[in-house]
């Protein structure tokens, strides 16, 4: 019984992590450092009762003070919580993960707007959607997308 309790627990707390993340997401894509650190700051102690990695990469984001530093910090915890999604289908809303070849990381976004966090302004529409998460509807992406960057 013990282990099922466990086993479940990563699943609880990823909506609202996912929630906080957004946030950041959105700030970075925006070129700003408003409520990354405090948001960041949050996902780390939602997370730390199911997923170690996540929390851990979020104190490393919380921790950042410059935007360039957060820009770096946010790929390991994108990368963390795309993992954690992956294998849920409990998450509601449209979440996507996007790539981007420059950056040559990816991110969870709303919609199928690339927002690129990674760029800001000067490259907001850099990426990808590469697959829908969660319990976005599967057939509803194209099969590929335009880089609206790299020429690719």
């Amino acid at each position: 019984m013990i282990a099922v309790a466990q086993a479940a627990s990563p699943a609880a707390p990823l909506q609202p992590a996912l929630d906080k993340y957004i946030l950041i997401q959105t700030a970075l894509a925006g070129d700003s450092m408003k409520g990354v650190s405090e948001a960041a700051a949050e996902i780390a102690s939602i997370s730390k009762a199911g997923d170690g990695t996540v929390a851990a990469q979020a104190e490393a984001l919380a921790k950042t003070s410059d935007i360039k530093a957060a820009r770096e910090a946010f790929k390991p915890l994108s990368a963390a919580l795309i993992k954690a999604i992956s294998s849920q289908k409990s998450v509601s809303g449209q979440y996507y993960e996007a790539f981007c070849p420059m950056a040559n990381a990816s991110w969870i976004q709303v919609g199928k707007k690339i927002a690129n966090p990674y760029f800001g302004a000067s490259m907001s529409g850099c990426g990808e959607i590469r697959k829908p998460l969660g319990g976005s509807p599967q057939a509803s992406v194209p099969a590929s997308g335009g880089m609206g960057c790299c020429g690719s």
